[in-house]
């Protein structure tokens, strides 16, 4: 009886084939899924800087708006027409602040805590009985 390995060799020949295969399918599915995120998120980033354009464009109509408003003579115009009576600020009623405003207001409003004088706090112990 005379045996042949010739099974054996086709069978590992088309298991290996087998493997093969599925590794490139599996690379080329892996590939289109990529593909596919990447083109997704491309229309996502298209979208959000159109908005983001769309939302800078009525920001700048707006402050144009703003100050269009903010111009004296139309102040004027609209003072005159509602009849507010109100007048230019005087030079008695202006304070200049030269220093950094908003360092400023942080020193005015931690006045207490930043002071040199103790805090004085008060509270009570209940005692348990």
């Amino acid at each position: 009886m005379k045996t042949t390995d010739t099974h054996a060799f086709v069978n590992q020949f088309l298991v290996w084939l087998l493997v093969t295969l599925s590794v490139s399918g599996s690379i080329g599915v892996g590939t289109v899924w990529f593909r596919h995120q990447i083109s997704a998120t491309a229309n996502a980033n298209r979208l959000r800087e159109a908005r983001l354009a769309d939302l800078q464009r009525r920001i700048d109509e707006t402050t144009t708006l703003i100050a269009g408003e903010q111009i004296t003579s139309v102040l004027q115009a609209r003072n005159a027409l509602w009849h507010l009576g109100l007048v230019p600020a005087t030079d008695a009623q202006v304070v200049r602040v030269s220093e950094d405003p908003m360092l400023r207001l942080a020193r005015r409003n931690n006045l207490e805590l930043l002071s040199d004088r103790a805090a004085q706090v008060s509270f009570r112990v209940a005692a348990k009985e």
